[in-house]
């Protein structure tokens, strides 16, 4: 077995001192142009790899990031975390990735191994928390950040896009396409985003006299949303509705398959289709779905600013909860009131 080479060996090779060594290898920390370059030419001649536990150990920083997901079906999230890989690894922290189910039980369990791992802080991607956790968290002084999920937990900053908005807007745009029968599938009812979501697109229904003509239960699951859409849809034709607002294009995207090719209706002559995300799949011809847009660039800005913050400054940083508006692209999916023309809105 070879040797392993240590950090008083490349400091002796490139005839420095072996804190100059651990300066070049920790980030952020001051050295000269010409030191770094000996040190880094003398490291890769021996084949020298810094100790980044050994290192974490002595400093209490271990530079790790625990990031949770829930789930990765969605089109949204493999490009909204790959965003915020790469945003903290550009300020030097690596990320370590957990994968958890919705169940707050479940995330605490989760929680509880993250934290063996030392890290910095934790950014938990569309799902919940205890309140016993964030206690936990908050004692043992890594900061959390909720990215696409808002909780009511004292010292928790949350980021999401601004559900209750965009589902406002999904009825008021139905609503002046005239449409007479509205209905609503629904995603995880335990997602702070489904109830924002179905808040705002109730309250505008509410405030022009109307309800929701039907509604079922897509979970934010395809196979879910697939048998939500045929037992809305396949009744005698003045039981359905003329319109549907799905809670996320995941769903909606199933939704318009089997309206269409297991139905046989049309869209939107015969019903209107709007979902929220606006994932890639969206603009497809395919599809052409009218949709709410997440800004997933802001959302992940704001998260890594967030984290960053209450990292360096803990005591001097508050909480937050940060709502990003989010613009209705619209599409052919769904009939064009009066005066309006199919356009993509760019972020």
């Amino acid at each position: 077995m070879a040797e392993k080479i240590t950090s008083l060996q490349v400091a002796q090779r490139a005839g420095v001192s072996q804190s100059a060594v651990s300066r070049v290898f920790t980030p952020g920390a001051s050295v000269s142009k010409k030191t770094e370059e000996k040190v880094r030419k003398a490291a890769e001649e021996l084949g020298y790899r810094p100790n980044v536990l050994a290192r974490a150990m002595v400093s209490g920083k271990s530079r790790i990031i625990g990031l949770v997901v829930g789930y990765l079906d969605n089109y949204f999230y493999p490009e909204a975390l790959e965003k915020l890989s790469n945003g903290l690894q550009e300020h030097g922290y690596h990320v370590l990735i957990f994968m958890a189910s919705r169940s707050a039980g479940n995330i605490d369990d989760v929680m509880e191994e993250i934290l063996d791992y030392q890290v910095d802080g934790v950014v938990l991607a569309s799902v919940p928390m205890s309140s016993d956790i964030a206690t936990r968290c908050q004692q043992a002084g890594v900061p959390v950040v909720l990215f696409n999920r808002s909780q009511d937990i004292e010292g928790i900053t949350t980021v999401t896009s601004d559900n209750y908005a965009g589902g406002r807007k999904v009825a008021e745009f139905l609503l002046a396409g005239g449409h007479e029968r509205i209905g609503y599938i629904s995603g995880w009812q335990g997602a702070s985003t489904q109830r924002d979501r179905e808040a705002g697109f109730r309250a505008v229904l509410s405030e022009a006299g109307r309800s929701v003509f039907a509604v079922q239960d897509g979970m934010f699951h395809t196979e879910n949303a697939q048998a939500a859409a045929r037992q809305m849809f396949d009744v005698d034709p003045d039981e359905r509705p003329d319109a549907v607002f799905v809670a996320n294009d995941h769903m909606a995207l199933a939704v318009m398959d089997v309206i269409r090719f297991e139905l046989g209706l049309r869209i939107p002559e015969d019903v209107s289709v709007v979902g929220y995300d606006d994932v890639p799949p969206a603009g497809w011809p395919a599809y052409n779905l009218t949709t709410i847009r997440q800004r997933a660039n802001l959302m992940v800005a704001e998260t890594v600013a967030a984290l960053l913050d209450h990292i360096q400054n803990p005591d001097a940083v508050e909480p937050r909860k940060v709502a990003i508006d989010g613009p209705l692209v619209v599409r052919t999916s769904a009939r064009l009131p009066r005066g309006w023309t199919p356009q993509r809105t760019e972020t």
